[in-house]
């Protein structure tokens, strides 16, 4: 009997993908291009390398602090719109049921195949604005802890990718050995991270590969001329 059961498997942990994509993204970009750009000013590899980790240090607080923003923003509004619904299911539940019979009625069902479900609804509150927050607003219950764990998330994710980067100009003995070397391994770390994304949340690996190699790639030549420029 097992034998025949339909599994379906899907990807359950898309926050902590996006998460990690936008630390790793800004990790990897960002203190390459800074890096890249104080070295033609720079007296010496250990110049780049203090400021190549107090970029990072900045960097990994700010990102972190802006998705726990975020994250909370989310929770927030999720618990206004929550009340909401409370009080409209109680004070207006011929509007509210309404709104339900659109929803039905835009995946093609009649009254004689909703009707029932609407008393079913309205007989169980809870339910009921559970539903509405799902389809009626595309609202997910936030996780518990999710603003914390998007902040770490996030801040970690930023200073490994930022690591990378710097890592030549820390093995190496001068800044114009470090910046080639540098840009080629800021590249390969793109394209490698574009493609073990791609595993987790079923993308074409090689088409994303390319895509973040390039998209990333085209952000650190901007922000590297930039940081030239200006210093």
């Amino acid at each position: 009997m097992d034998a025949h059961l339909h599994h379906e498997s899907h990807f359950q942990a898309s926050d902590l993908v996006r998460d990690v994509v936008i630390g790793m993204a800004d990790g990897l970009t960002v203190p390459f291009a800074l890096a890249a750009g104080i070295s033609g000013a720079a007296a010496s590899v250990g110049t780049v390398i203090t400021a190549g980790v107090a970029e990072l240090a900045a960097g990994a607080i700010a990102m972190g602090l802006g998705g726990y923003l975020a994250a909370r923003s989310e929770a927030e509004h999720y618990a206004a719109e929550l009340a909401r619904e409370e009080v409209e299911i109680v004070e207006k539940p011929e509007a509210e049921e309404e709104e339900v019979a659109e929803i039905f009625e835009h995946y093609g069902l009649t009254r004689e195949h909703y009707v029932p479900l609407i008393e079913g609804l309205r007989g169980r509150p809870i339910a009921w604005r559970d539903f509405m927050m799902r389809f009626e607003l595309g609202l997910e219950r936030p996780e518990p802890a999710r603003a914390q764990r998007s902040a770490l998330t996030i801040g970690v994710s930023y200073v490994v990718g930022g690591a990378i980067p710097l890592a030549p100009y820390v093995l190496l003995r001068s800044v114009d050995q470090a910046l080639p070397w540098s840009a080629a391994v800021t590249l390969a770390a793109l394209a490698v991270f574009g493609y073990v994304k791609a595993r987790y949340t079923g993308a074409k690996p090689v088409r994303s590969a390319l895509q973040t190699m390039t998209i990333g790639g085209m952000a650190a030549t901007v922000a590297f001329v930039l940081a030239r420029a200006i210093s």
